[in-house]
């Protein structure tokens, strides 16, 4: 059986991610999807709900935790074309609507708390 592409045409189902295996990848608490409301538009096709993911230790290179805690946009702008399904390019990240920027840099800032830490603010 041949695998299907990254499809990130709007009208499929809102550009819905598939792996290698043409699944479609699974929210979890590693990955999340963002809809976004301006899609980025990129040679014919629109992007409109991404995955984030968790970033690894390495991936966070260069970048100041306590910047991209604080949602810095330089450090958002360095970080999310290497966390997100599809990538989005550094450029588009920074056209991106302000918006669209703090849901997915809010959504990378929030594996940043420990599971501890999430567990007490969610039930305070």
């Amino acid at each position: 059986m041949a695998t299907k592409p990254a499809d990130t045409n709007a009208t499929d189902d809102a550009a819905q991610v598939t792996d290698q295996t043409s699944h479609v990848q699974q929210e979890s608490d590693t990955q999340k999807y963002v809809t976004l409301d301006d899609p980025i538009k990129r040679a014919g096709q629109t992007i409109s709900r991404v995955l984030v993911r968790k970033p690894q230790s390495g991936e966070l290179r260069g970048v100041s935790l306590m910047d991209l805690a604080n949602l810095d946009v330089n450090a958002l702008i360095t970080v999310i074309p290497r966390v997100t399904t599809p990538m989005i390019h550094k450029e588009e990240v920074a056209r991106m609507d302000v918006a669209d920027l703090m849901q997915v840099g809010a959504q990378v800032a929030s594996f940043l708390a420990t599971k501890e830490a999430k567990a007490a603010y969610q039930s305070a």
